[in-house]
């Protein structure tokens, strides 16, 4: 659930990271929230409560480069697949969904479980830009 978007799972990156390059991958992988660890205690508070809400939360220090990437629109596939490349797994995933196999096949086909191919496919979608997989 947590990889199809589904749960009630949050994630909230909290670092003294905050290069463009990484807070670009935290957001197109898994992150709800990107908060720096320099971040006052009420900042830090007020984003672990967006964050369990269902709120997304950035951090001041890093909305520039957020806000940067919006204004130069979302970028076409292979820039994103340059940036952002498909593991290998992912990308037989891919192939499967493709060929219009449910999770569970998926799962079946490949030996792993339906959390893993969930997660995948998730990173997939991620990485493509992509809201579902139809």
């Amino acid at each position: 659930q947590a990889e199809t978007g589904e749960s009630q799972v949050k994630i909230l990156i909290l670092t003294i990271n905050n290069s463009e390059d990484v807070v670009l991958a935290a957001f197109t992988a898994v992150a709800d929230s990107y908060c720096i660890k320099e971040t006052s205690i009420n900042k830090f508070t007020e984003a672990v409560q967006a964050t369990a809400n269902g709120n997304a939360w950035i951090d001041p220090a890093i909305v520039s480069i957020v806000l940067r990437k919006m204004r130069q629109g979302v970028p076409g596939d292979h820039q994103v697949l340059e940036t952002y490349p498909l593991a290998i797994r992912e990308q037989e995933i891919l192939d499967l969904i493709v060929a219009g196999y449910s999770n569970a096949q998926i799962a079946e086909t490949l030996y792993i479980t339906v959390g893993t191919v969930k997660t995948h496919v998730r990173n997939i979608l991620n990485k493509l830009c992509a809201d579902d997989r139809t």
